[in-house]
């Protein structure tokens, strides 16, 4: 964790740079530190995936709308200060990559924040932690 999916309408998938969005979101979340000057994320477990909707339909199917929704899924323990301070700094990140699109034609952007603090099953195996843990 923290875990950032992406998913939009399949046009967007031409007229956006999603590799490149999915980069700057993911290092937008690594920048993010606490009161504490922290790092709110650990950087082997951060991961943006994005994926084009297979089908979508989107307000009345008139115009030529997109739509990308955007949910980080982050375990518990995050000051409410700090929540709003990720998610504030995601949807910037949304705006100012999209902002070209956004400029030529209606697209809607929505990004949830989901904390997981009541999960029955939290399975994880990695070996991209290791990589980051090595003491300095």
């Amino acid at each position: 964790m923290p875990h950032l999916v992406l998913l939009y309408t399949p046009d967007l998938e031409a007229e956006a740079d999603v590799p490149a969005l999915c980069r700057a979101l993911a290092d937008t979340m690594l920048e993010q530190q606490d009161e504490n000057g922290k790092a709110v994320f650990p950087i082997g477990g951060t991961r943006v995936l994005a994926y084009p909707a297979a089908h979508a339909a989107v307000a009345d199917g008139h115009g030529d709308y997109g739509f990308l929704y955007a949910n980080l899924r982050m375990g518990a323990g995050r000051s409410p200060a700090v929540q709003q301070t990720v998610g504030d700094s995601l949807l910037k990140v949304l705006r100012e990559r999209l902002d070209r699109l956004l400029q030529q034609r209606p697209i809607g952007i929505t990004l949830q924040i989901d904390e997981s603090g009541s999960q029955v099953y939290d399975g994880k195996y990695s070996t991209l932690h290791p990589l980051f843990n090595k003491a300095v």
